[in-house]
């Protein structure tokens, strides 16, 4: 039998009042994996990362992560149990620092992890090691990113959601925030990405689904899909 996928959704839906944004969707992410999630503007994709984190609650479904279910589990267990998500818009704190942004990150782990941890981070990102007394709300909107992102790695992830990383960055910041989800799985750390530039993110995904209006419409390896011509003319825009 084959191994157990890191993360398994499966018949997942969930939405906003009476309208439903993700119709019966089925996942799953490997252990190690790079998974994109792409699709048009208003096709559920930051829906399902929020319901996979917990910030929203699914009306039908399952979400087995690790082998358990943590369906029914709450925002703050799920980050304990390494599913860790940076949210589209990058939510920082503005008026603290970015080295208190980052301890927040880092609020169930103990001093000794989080000074370890805050040293990765910021090898990962030296820019924020030399802002690191500078209040988030003053960065460029590269360095939120890293802020963002780095603000996640301090809670150990071993899944992390990452919704449209290169969202209003210029195109040689995008190449440098999808370099570092690179490294970030040469590290260990397993991604599900959902991004805009959906050529870049499928260019370095292991795998990828087309999500439209609520549903799987395409999905395989992320050099399948990019030579699918159906999913070029429809997704793609070439």
């Amino acid at each position: 039998m084959p191994p157990e996928p890191l993360l398994r959704v499966q018949g997942l839906r969930c939405g906003y009042g009476r309208i439903e944004a993700v119709k019966g969707v089925d996942l799953e992410v490997a252990e190690g994996e790079i998974v994109a999630l792409v699709g048009a503007n208003g096709a559920g994709k930051t829906t399902l990362l929020r319901a996979i984190s917990g910030v929203l609650p699914i009306t039908a479904g399952a979400i087995r992560f690790a082998g358990e279910p943590v369906e029914t589990m709450r925002p703050h267990e799920r980050v304990a149990r390494g599913i860790v998500q940076v949210p589209e818009g990058r939510q920082l704190f503005g008026p603290l620092t970015v080295l208190d942004n980052l301890r927040l990150g880092a609020f169930r782990r103990g001093r000794a992890r989080t000074e370890e941890n805050l040293e990765r981070v910021f090898s990962l990102f030296p820019q924020l090691a030399e802002r690191r007394d500078t209040a988030a709300g003053a960065l460029s909107g590269g360095q939120q990113q890293m802020c963002a992102i780095g603000r996640a790695l301090m809670a150990e992830p071993k899944l992390l959601l990452l919704d449209e990383p290169s969202m209003g960055l210029a195109p040689f910041l995008v190449e440098q925030i999808l370099e570092t989800v690179a490294r970030l799985r040469r590290e260990g750390v397993t991604v599900l990405l959902v991004e805009q530039n959906a050529v870049a993110a499928l260019s370095l995904a292991d795998r990828g689904y087309v999500l439209e209006t609520g549903r799987i419409a395409h999905s395989g390896t992320g050099r399948d899909l990019l030579g699918d011509p159906a999913v070029r003319e429809a997704y793609l825009g070439v």
